[in-house]
């Protein structure tokens, strides 16, 4: 499987394996198959396993310590993440040790690779309009909680989920120290879906963007953005839901995709490969059959210019 830079933290599979199908966030999966799943994953040459207690009340981080019993192979690392919201600054450190020795529990490890701040991280003006972590409390305990973390070898580094709102995230990838990962949107609708809770415009690809220049690694995530750029919908959904909406913006896309004979779902993965900077791919495949999938595509390579122009003017994407 192609490897590519991972900002400081050395080289990457193009594709890693995300908690949510396995932890069955998106659709039903039995233990036995996200196990299996996972092995797979390893096998087929991913180096990169990411997971969060959030990810089916810790069963996407049990699947890991069940696949491995706490012996990853060689050259794969694990990230986990800790949904910390607004707790007072004297608790931070103690409520990201909690967190962490329990994810640890679960996946049967005594230290993870990448240790991310989940959920947003929010303007100090928003923090009592918005669930997240106000930027004054990340910059005075957050940050440097993760940073004793690290030091104790507890930690390999630390990350932010980029999908907060953008003036906060951009002030927290450019100042010093920053991220050695950020989780981003990279998907042919720059769309956030039912993640996004605030009214500025999203701009996922400027996130990237600074992160790129920064020397931060990126992983690119909801590449078929929860489904809605997949052939049908895996679950009900209002016809208000965001989702729902984003899936009808797509049918010109899943026109596209069958006049050139290509799943969406793999189409969609190859258009989120190929956004400038973007180190991995997260897939949310729940089973072997949608990971296989995802490697076939991934190994068809990114698209090329032309494939891409068609998309953008299929969903009426503009820079």
């Amino acid at each position: 499987m192609e490897k590519r830079p991972f900002g400081k933290l050395g080289e990457i599979s193009c594709l890693t394996l995300g908690g949510g199908g396995t932890g069955q966030v998106w659709g039903p999966t039995s233990r036995d198959e996200a196990i299996a799943t996972a092995r797979e994953a390893v096998d087929a040459g991913i180096t990169f396993l990411d997971v969060a207690p959030s990810y089916g009340n810790g069963e996407a981080e049990l699947v890991l310590g069940e696949a491995f019993s706490g012996r990853l192979p060689n050259g794969v690392r694990v990230s986990t993440k800790c949904m910390l919201g607004n707790p007072p600054p004297h608790e931070v450190l103690l409520r990201l040790e909690r967190s962490l020795e329990q994810s640890l529990a679960c996946m049967k490890l005594q230290r993870i690779d990448l240790f991310f701040l989940h959920g947003q991280i929010v303007p100090d003006a928003m923090a009592g309009c918005l669930e997240g972590t106000p930027r004054r409390l990340f910059v005075e305990a957050v940050r440097p909680a993760f940073e004793q973390l690290v030091a104790r070898g507890r930690i390999g580094a630390w990350g932010i989920s980029a999908i907060g709102v953008p003036s906060a995230v951009l002030e927290t990838i450019n100042e010093d120290p920053p991220p050695a990962a950020v989780q981003a949107v990279a998907n042919l609708l720059d769309s956030l879906g039912a993640m996004k809770r605030f009214d500025e415009a999203a701009h996922p690809r400027e996130i990237i963007a600074a992160a790129h220049r920064r020397n931060i690694g990126i992983m690119g995530i909801r590449a078929v953005q929860a489904g809605a750029l997949t052939d049908a919908l895996d679950r009900k959904l209002p016809d208000i839901h965001p989702e729902m909406v984003d899936y009808r913006r797509a049918t010109p896309f899943r026109a596209l995709a069958r006049e050139i004979s290509e799943p969406p779902a793999a189409l969609a993965h190859r258009y989120s490969l190929s956004i400038p900077g973007v180190s991995t791919v997260v897939l949310g495949v729940k089973n072997r059959a949608e990971l296989r999938e995802c490697i076939a595509a991934a190994e068809r390579g990114p698209l090329d210019r032309e494939v891409i122009a068609r998309i953008d003017t299929a969903v009426g994407r503009t820079d």
